[in-house]
């Protein structure tokens, strides 16, 4: 029988989460790997092309924003809901109406989303050159781009996301806004990598982290927060991903490691025994989704190896495990079966060939690194 526990559906649990020491494998390499193979190669060539060009990336501020949110304060994070347009009955358009997967153009112009992007695919990109060359120009620049967005106090962010996806006519924010900052564990998997530079001091460190502990403290304790925390799609596995990150980054492992103990019973809320997820399938843009939401697990079950959890191979007793909702998706990617689910966009390899890839380290499958070579030049 199918119990609810705190929102989530839960059900009998067939495996243990701790990891062995001897099987534990690190978040971030420690450095340069020796001796690499070709394919290695041809993905180092391709990072240090675009280190190079990031090198002329921004920096970018929430200031650089013509529009003021709600606050009267340009360090508050704005953006406003992708799916929700105008009302063609309304003279004025409002209040706004959602039609889902449909990105309205308004939402991407003078908000703070894509800018956050961009120099988090800068900073991430410098940071990881940096980590393979020790090439000072790189860690100089990532520093630049964080001190900037998170620490500079005429150009950061406030550790708030009170105006996230806000939709005119409705509201000013809400909790689905957190998803937009998801990318904050590649901010802290780059400031990590820059601990090793001189351009990254120890203020630099030391403010970041205590950013980092008042954006987690938000998360925890706002209106906002609670609300995405309940979440039981890919906004509750995303924000499980952002807060465990800062939480570890901050020194809170313990704080992190109970979460990471208890995120079983979500993932089996989520994915049902033959890999489907079904709450991901109800989007219009079902695949993308399918992918998005893995995508959050895979980074979670990254993060609790620090704290000594395994979740890559938890499972519950009637087949539930991230490995499911993998092999669910691998008939369409690779073509033996159509996608029978709704997707108004097509489908997009980039996502997959990302999980297939580190599904092929994590559990030795050399079938996985078939399919994502296969894919591969199809990809974004």
């Amino acid at each position: 029988m199918i119990r609810r526990c705190m929102g989530f559906a839960t059900v009998p649990l067939l495996c243990s989460l701790s990891v062995p020491a001897a099987a534990a494998r690190p978040a971030l390499p420690a450095g340069p790997s020796a001796g690499p193979s070709a394919g290695q190669g041809a993905a180092r060539a391709v990072l240090l092309r675009e280190a190079e060009r990031a090198l002329a990336a921004g920096p970018f501020s929430v200031m650089d924003k013509q529009r003021v949110p709600p606050s009267g304060d340009k360090h508050d994070f704005f953006t406003l809901a992708p799916y929700w347009w105008p009302d063609p009955a309304k003279p004025d358009g409002l209040p706004y109406i959602r039609r889902d997967g449909e990105v309205n153009p308004e939402s991407k112009r003078d908000t703070d989303d894509v800018p956050f992007g961009r120099m988090t695919d800068a900073a991430t990109t410098l940071a990881a050159a940096f980590r393979d060359t020790r090439d000072e120009r790189f860690a100089a620049r990532a520093a630049l781009l964080l001190r900037v967005w998170f620490l500079d106090p005429s150009t950061r962010m406030n550790p708030n996301l009170d105006y996230g996806q806000g939709v005119p006519g409705r509201n000013t924010g809400r909790g689905a806004g957190i998803i937009a900052t998801r990318r904050l564990v590649d901010v802290v998997d780059a400031a990590r990598r820059l601990e090793a530079s001189p351009s990254w001091t120890d203020r630099d460190r030391q403010g970041l982290r205590a950013w980092c502990a008042a954006y987690a403290a938000w998360l925890q304790t706002s209106r906002h927060g609670r609300e995405e925390a309940a979440a039981l799609n890919n906004h509750g596995t995303w924000y499980e991903a952002q807060l465990t990150a800062l939480l570890l980054y901050t020194g809170r492992r313990d704080e992190a490691k109970a979460r990471f103990e208890r995120a079983g019973k979500r993932l089996a809320s989520q994915i049902e025994p033959d890999g489907r997820q079904p709450r991901e399938l109800e989007r219009t843009r079902s695949w993308s989704y399918s992918v998005m939401n893995l995508d959050g697990w895979f980074t979670v079950a990254r993060l609790a190896e620090e704290a000594g959890i395994d979740l890559w191979n938890f499972r519950t007793a009637d087949g539930r495990s991230l490995r499911a909702a993998l092999d669910y998706l691998v008939p369409f990617a690779g073509g033996s079966a159509t996608w029978p689910h709704r997707q108004i966009t097509p489908l997009e390899w980039d996502g997959v060939v990302h999980l297939l890839d580190q599904a092929a380290t994590v559990w030795h499958a050399d079938q996985y690194r078939a399919l994502a070579d296969r894919l591969r030049p199809a990809a974004r």
